[in-house]
């Protein structure tokens, strides 16, 4: 019986908002409370590098070139400037070895002509692996 005719009645409503608030709480709870399971590593041994030096020095022709001009092949002087004479210590240096490297150390105000015969020295004694030095200051 509704003894009020001439009044309407408001719509019902449902409020959210202490759900949200319910479930917001809930949420933290299980965040909180949760354990994660951790993800089991490998272990891996790398290899380390060991640089050893060499027992045996390389065989290298280290040819030496002054200002003035004067050649000097494994540290002794040659006493002749002559091409002759450059072939015939390059070639006792190498003895037999085609591979050697020849290093060319020329002073920088040496001739460019002391250069070349040593390199065309070393043509001739069939040392075709010429590389120059530098001097870093």
């Amino acid at each position: 019986m509704n003894f009020q005719r001439g009044k309407k009645h408001e719509e019902m409503e449902l409020n959210l908002v202490p759900l949200i608030d319910v479930l917001l709480v809930i949420i933290i709870f299980l965040v909180v409370s949760t354990t994660f399971s951790r993800f089991s590593e490998l272990k891996i041994n790398l290899p380390t590098a060991e640089a050893n030096s060499p027992d045996k020095k390389p065989n290298v022709i280290n040819v030496s070139i002054t200002a003035e001009g004067v050649y000097a092949i494994n540290d002794n002087p040659l006493p002749n400037r002559s091409l002759e004479s450059i072939i015939e210590v390059l070639k006792n240096s190498a003895k037999g070895e085609k591979e050697i490297p020849v290093i060319i150390n020329a002073d920088a105000k040496c001739e460019h002509q002391s250069v070349i015969n040593v390199m065309e020295a070393s043509r001739q004694a069939g040392l075709n692996h010429i590389t120059f030095s530098t001097k870093v200051n």
